[in-house]
């Protein structure tokens, strides 16, 4: 199988990017409400440029980010923007 078709297979779900590439995502809900969003960024080639994880609390707010490749920079809280 290609790397298209396991990227398809695995997400489920994406969007073809201005430069030829793709951005790849699933959603999987939790216990208590909250999500987590998976993203995979892609070039043309099906090259892996960035692998990240959004954690979305149970009013579908950004709570987490923890970027995972090129780089693991671990889980990043996300500050709140005031009122």
């Amino acid at each position: 199988m290609t790397a298209r078709g396991q990227n398809e297979r695995k997400f489920g779900s994406w969007r073809t990017l201005a430069h030829g590439g793709r951005l790849y995502f699933m959603v999987v809900s939790g216990k208590l409400g909250w999500t987590a969003r998976y993203l995979k960024e892609v070039d043309a080639a099906e090259q892996t440029l960035r692998f990240w994880q959004e954690i979305y609390d149970s009013k579908n707010r950004l709570v987490e980010v923890h970027e995972k490749f090129p780089q693991d920079f671990g889980h990043r809280r996300v500050e709140e923007s005031p009122p």
